[in-house]
């Protein structure tokens, strides 16, 4: 009786589960982690790929040139294990005819700042001082005007002649006091313009400005600068 008990109840769970509909079976994505620097020696090494990545883009921006990334990168795998891919007459080569065409470039950049310039001085309100200076009056303040070696406190805000903001203490909504003879020569002259309250456009060639070197990685060789400057407060140096 018990092995008749125990058949019918083998026979009813196979009955159940064969009218048991079949579940779908779903795949579930496969999440892959990208790893994450835990030791120090990773970090800094991230840290140092990161840095080299920064600066070779702002030198390729500045000076027009591509970077091939995955050569780069080959560059390094290579330079690491010592077994460079080019010899070193080959690698000295290709830079010697990345220096002329940074050369070539440079010099297209600077004539079209100076026809730039030259065009600017036309433009309705802006006036040329000897320096080769050129500025647009906003806003005439009445206060009184800095000497070179005041104080002042200003906003401002910085940008190339295509309208790449490159600094503003604006946009931190924070001004900045400094004293004016510290600063690039377009401002130590422009500023000693302006009465306490006024807004001027300044254009500064690059000559008054960072030159030849550029600066920041975000200020081009030879760049013409566009400051529109607001001087709130001057006061003599201590």
């Amino acid at each position: 009786m018990k092995k008749l008990f125990i058949v019918v109840l083998l026979f009813c769970s196979v009955f159940a589960s064969a009218k048991k509909p079949k579940q779908p079976v779903v795949a579930q994505p496969v999440v892959v982690e990208q790893p994450k620097p835990a030791a120090l020696t990773e970090i800094v090494s991230y840290a140092l790929g990161a840095n080299m990545a920064e600066g070779l883009s702002k030198n390729a921006a500045q000076f027009g040139i591509t970077i091939d990334w995955e050569w780069v990168k080959n560059g390094i795998t290579d330079a690491a294990a010592q077994k460079n891919q080019f010899d070193e007459d080959k690698m000295r080569e290709a830079f010697q005819k990345l220096d002329s065409l940074v050369a070539e470039n440079q010099k297209l950049k600077s004539a079209e700042q100076k026809i730039w310039l030259e065009n600017n001085k036309s433009v309705e309100g802006v006036i040329t001082t000897e320096s080769g200076l050129q500025y647009k009056i906003v806003t005439l303040g009445t206060g009184e005007k800095p000497a070179a070696t005041d104080n002042v406190t200003v906003h401002y805000e910085g940008k190339l002649i295509d309208g790449t903001v490159f600094d503003s203490s604006i946009a931190r909504g924070e001004p900045i006091t400094f004293p004016l003879n510290q600063v690039i020569k377009g401002w130590t002259e422009g500023v000693q313009l302006m009465p306490v309250g006024s807004k001027f456009i300044f254009y500064i060639p690059s000559e008054l400005g960072y030159g030849e070197q550029g600066a920041g990685g975000t200020i081009p060789p030879g760049a013409t600068l566009i400051f529109e400057v607001e001087l709130l407060e001057t006061s003599p140096a201590e």
